[in-house]
Formats: structure tokens, sequence, C-alpha cells
């Protein structure tokens, strides 16, 4: 991670290496997002979207991702169809996730979880809507000064929930604001009808990344917040 970084602060004055560096160092934020010790079975890829930057490129991207993720975990299938809904529909055995903005896609995959989600958020949330999204409590005890994240960390952790949690049949249909979001000993958990999911949330200045991952059985790992 580290020569890549000295590499890209060596080339930055050529336009495409520029674009290739700030690729490479999203693709280390995102990375350092997850403890692997908490999750080493984990598979993370990611992809760039190439121009012209639209939904057709971003979905190639994101099928690229998570073909990568996918050989990483060791599957033998690595297709992943669209479901009528739109979710991505990753191998049995292969609980896997995709996200992405107008410049790069991530894909997750976790064997043996049962149901994982990502989400990368670059746009910055208004108080209106964060008013809109999170409830009079997740604003008083998660925001600052009292709580540790932004407004946009949140909503990212809200979306990778809602795609962990989606899978869960028992739920039926819901939207991605309903689900309630708390703290426990310094864990961050989403929770929903009875279900709950941890999430890990990396951030920085213009960015916020969330990972959620639902395993069967009981769960003894810890969500946080990286900087």
């Amino acid at each position: 991670m580290t020569s890549r970084r000295r590499r890209c602060a060596r080339s930055n004055r050529w336009q495409a290496t520029s674009r290739r560096c700030a690729t490479e160092t999203l693709t280390v934020f995102i990375e350092q997002a997850v403890p692997w010790g908490v999750v080493p079975e984990m598979s993370m890829e990611t992809s760039p979207v190439p121009p012209p930057h639209g939904p057709a490129e971003q979905f190639t991207a994101g099928r690229r991702a998570a073909a990568a993720a996918l050989a990483a975990a060791g599957s033998i299938e690595r297709t992943v169809p669209r479901a009528r809904d739109g979710r991505p529909l990753f191998p049995q055995g292969f609980a896997g996730s995709i996200s992405h903005t107008g410049r790069l896609a991530i894909a997750a995959v976790v064997p043996g979880a049962e149901t994982v989600g990502v989400d990368i958020e670059p746009t910055v949330m208004t108080p209106r809507v964060a008013a809109f999204f999170l409830r009079e409590q997740e604003r008083r005890l998660l925001l600052a000064p009292i709580g540790h994240y932004t407004a946009r960390d949140l909503f990212a952790a809200k979306e990778a929930a809602f795609k962990a949690m989606n899978h869960i049949g028992t739920l039926g249909e819901f939207l991605f604001w309903q689900i309630d979001l708390s703290q426990s000993d310094g864990a961050l958990i989403a929770t929903y009808r009875g279900e709950s999911v941890p999430l890990w949330i990396r951030s920085e200045a213009d960015l916020s990344f969330a990972v959620a991952i639902r395993r069967g059985g009981s769960w003894d790992g810890r969500s946080r917040r990286t900087h």
C-alpha cells in the first residue's frame, strides 16, 4: 500500500496517471474499512468505472469487481445476474454485495455468511436530508458532537444494512430509512423488526464506506468507525 501511494505521489502531473492514482488511493481507503482479523475470509475487490461513467459502465464495473471477488473467495461460478428487483444474485454459499460511485465499483464476498451489504457514498448530506432518513435519537446520539459519525456515514450504513437485511425473507418489503441504528459497547448495529446486523464504517473528508455482514448464529465481532 505504501509503494502504491508513493508511486502516485511522484506521477500526479500526468492526467491519465492521476486518474489511476485516485482510483488506487480510493481502493486503499476501502481495503482499510474492515479489520481483516475479524472477517479473515472476506474478499473485497474494486474496478474502475470507465468514461462516460454512466449506468452501463457502472453496472459492468460492478460485475467485474464481483467476478474478481468471487474468484478470490474460491467460487467456480463468477457470474452475478440481476434479480427482478435489481438485486445482484451471488452464487449459493458466497454471500456478496456491490456498490459504486461514478468512478469506482466495489464488491465484497464472504463465503458462508448469510448476507452481505456494502455501500460507498461521496454525496454530502444536508441537514434536511439527514432529518429525513435519521430518527431524532439517531441524530442526537450518533452525530457530532455526542457521536462520532457524519450524516453521510449513517446514510451509507443504512444502505449497506438494507442490502444485507433485504435478503432476509421474513422481513418483507421495507425502505432503508426504516432501519434503526444504535451503538452497543462502541459497536454500530442496524436493527429492523427484531433482526440485526453489525456494521463497519470507513470515513474520510469526501467519502464514506460501510460494510454490513450477517452470519448465521451468534456474532462476536465489533463494528467500528475508522478514519
